[in-house]
């Protein structure tokens, strides 16, 4: 790491409830922020971690009441069974999650801001989105089955690939950061972002030497090779509550998988980021902010 690039410190969290799923995985949930402030509901993409965002929801801790949780089998939480970790299982998760909210912390309304595989795992819910007063739904990976389903099986094909050949395992954490300068993914991250990708991704290997990934690259790939099914199942004519779907750049080479243009979509409030791929929330923080901002106050929702 650069002497001149930033340190972002993440705080300690409010509270930590721990979750234990239906086959026994456990989720730490956590609150940060305004407990007196709107409420927020903020998960992550695959093979990444809720805390890696930082950057962007530092930005929402003023004034919101955030509730942060990690995929079962990343970040916090500890690894589990590899035959459980599938797009279902996310969805079961997600739903029992919004629900211990509720039990737990009393309720109030919610907006959901998820990412990539988190955001189609809560367009899959059952629920319609009928849990929350709003979601926004960064870069999530979905694909109407008649539009260009052909490419988008491609990518995917050539995602899983990828995650199965990189390095899983570093000598240290710097090693990590100089790792990531290499790769197309980070070019445009905020200062900082590289160093915590290594601490929020990575943990101490079992056996004392060097550091490994808290998802294992097989269970990366697993998602991403599931969501060429599941991306096509996503009903975006019957959400049940006011949807913003904020898509990459559509006209950049995409990182992950094609963005999908949803402009046509009556029941979405769709727009992009120009200039942005799909790590967009910690690429542009503060567009991505602001544009949470203007989409909770139009439908009047930063009044808790």
């Amino acid at each position: 790491m650069t002497t001149s690039e930033k340190v972002w410190k993440i705080p300690k969290p409010l509270s930590v409830h721990e979750l234990c799923m239906e086959d026994g995985t456990v989720i730490f949930l956590r609150r940060h922020g305004n407990p007196a402030g709107p409420r927020l509901v903020l998960c992550h993409g695959n093979g990444l971690a809720i805390d890696l965002y930082y950057p962007f929801w530092s930005l929402l801790a003023e004034d919101f009441d955030l509730f942060l949780y990690d995929l079962r089998n990343h970040g916090w939480n500890p690894v589990g069974s590899q035959r459980e970790h599938n797009i279902p299982s996310f969805v079961d998760d997600h739903d029992r999650i919004l629900e211990e909210i509720d039990n737990h912390y009393g309720k109030k309304p919610k907006t959901g801001v998820f990412h990539s595989v988190s955001a189609l795992t809560s367009l899959l819910s059952p629920t319609q989105g009928s849990g929350f007063a709003a979601r926004i739904l960064f870069d999530p990976p979905v694909c109407k089955p008649n539009d260009y389903p052909e490419e988008y099986d491609m990518a995917t094909r050539r995602c899983t690939e990828m995650i199965l050949r990189r390095a899983d395992r570093f000598h240290s954490m710097e090693e990590c950061v100089d790792f990531l300068r290499y790769v197309p993914y980070f070019f445009r991250v905020v200062p900082g972002v590289r160093e915590l990708y290594a601490r929020t991704t990575l943990r101490e290997s079992g056996n004392g030497e060097g550091y490994e990934l808290r998802c294992p690259r097989d269970y990366e790939a697993q998602i991403v090779n599931h969501a060429r099914t599941y991306a096509v199942w996503v009903d975006l004519e019957a959400l049940h509550c006011p949807t913003k779907v904020i898509g990459a750049d559509p006209v950049l080479p995409y990182s992950f998988l094609p963005t999908f243009n949803l402009s046509r979509i009556s029941s979405v409030d769709y727009d992009f980021l120009p200039e942005a791929t799909h790590f967009l929330q910690i690429e542009q923080p503060e567009k991505c902010v602001a544009m949470i901002r203007e989409f909770m106050e139009h439908h009047d929702l930063l009044n808790p």
